[in-house]
């Protein structure tokens, strides 16, 4: 135990740990190990010496009443007569220590004392871990493929430590290679005794269009625009839905780019996924209306968690999509079950001609009145 702030701070240094978090380490595993090899019914107190770099093991002894039915357990507790026999001034609840030696330890102990330390540095290095890549949550990261195992899940090496890029979290039709390096968003972080830290990537989730967004658009990473929501079908479509608070940005503009450079970028990454982008709108009527793009609604009417959907049957196959994809992603965005109610583009046309007329005819009064006043 000589110079064992030396080992510490050694320690500390190696694995990158605080020193405060390793000197504790090291008093717990001294006083575990005290309590298996010398007495478990006794109260240990550990302490460093920084001066002279050593540690100390103490007994704790706590004074209490004379009458007091502690003082039968003569390992933890004094009466206070017996105790003031050592010291004269000292009082109730005054805790008395006795030093016991380290350098008598067996070769057992000490063994012991090794692979208790080593647990609780392996247990500070995976606490430290796993605070590190929680507050990641959500967030892209990217790391080497270094396996792909018989069932399609991908594992990939991230800095110090292994995660998993699991089958199903994966676009459709990917195919990767030991070696690639590849980007996910960090999904999910779980630590357990037997297994470690265990991280979940995923490529399927909507948070990883908005990360890849707010990397490939400083209007968004700036906060100027805001991603309001977003719904996927990985590989396939997605919606997203954006707000600025700038008059002088127009949100859909700034995140498709010019000629659609910035949204193409984010498409390919995403395995040539279609991309629409819509500008939000704090009326439900509108903004489902503009989801449902490029379909042109009539009407919308809301009722309850329910859209009624008014559409022309010309409208009506660009509203709904391929495999019905458009409407699913149009009711995911925006959070409304859609109910499309097909009207007869014959009818809606006659509908637009008579209101036409009615509007022209006041005009054309208006003309013939006004005609007879010119010279």
């Amino acid at each position: 135990m000589e110079k064992i702030l030396d080992i510490i701070e050694g320690i500390s240094y190696e694995k990158g740990l605080p020193i405060e978090n390793v000197s504790e380490a090291v008093k717990e595993a001294v006083i575990k190990v005290a309590k298996e090899t010398l007495d478990s019914n006794i109260y240990y107190e550990a302490e460093i010496d920084k001066k002279n770099k050593t540690l100390h093991l103490y007994q704790v002894i706590r004074v209490c009443e004379n009458d007091d039915p502690n003082t039968e357990d003569k390992n933890n507790f004094i009466p206070l007569s017996e105790a003031k026999k050592h010291d004269n001034e000292i009082k109730v609840g005054d805790e008395l220590r006795y030093e016991l030696s380290l350098e008598d330890m067996s070769r057992s102990a000490v063994n012991m004392l090794f692979r208790e330390l080593e647990f609780k540095i392996q247990r500070l290095i995976e606490t430290q871990l796993f605070d590190k890549y929680k507050s990641q949550v959500g967030k892209i990261v990217s790391g080497n493929v270094v396996r792909i195992d018989n069932l399609g899940n991908t594992f990939v090496e991230i800095d110090e430590i292994r995660a998993i890029l699991p089958k199903k979290n994966r676009i459709k039709g990917e195919e990767f290679n030991v070696g690639q390096v590849i980007g996910a968003v960090l999904k999910h972080v779980g630590i357990d005794r037997q297994n470690g830290i265990m991280i979940e990537l995923s490529r399927t989730t909507p948070k990883m269009l908005e990360e890849l967004l707010k990397l490939e658009v400083p209007e968004i990473k700036d906060g100027e625009v805001e991603i309001v929501n977003c719904a996927r079908i990985p590989g396939e479509r997605a919606k997203i839905a954006l707000q600025t608070t700038s008059a002088k940005i127009d949100p859909v503009g700034a995140t498709v780019g010019i000629k659609g450079v910035r949204i193409n970028a984010v498409s390919k990454e995403l395995k040539n996924e279609s991309i629409d982008c819509i500008e939000y709108s704090p009326q439900p009527e509108i903004y489902i209306a503009r989801a449902l793009s490029p379909a042109l609604v009539i009407s919308v009417v809301i009722e309850e968690n329910k859209a009624i959907v008014s559409i022309t049957n010309e409208q009506k196959p660009k509203a709904i999509g391929k495999s019905g994809i458009n409407i699913r992603l149009a009711s995911m965005l925006t959070g409304f079950e859609i109910e499309l109610r097909e009207i007869d583009s014959v009818i809606q046309d006659t509908q637009s001609a008579k209101e036409t007329s009615t509007q022209e005819a006041p005009k054309n009064n208006l003309n013939i009145l006004s005609s007879l006043f010119k010279e």
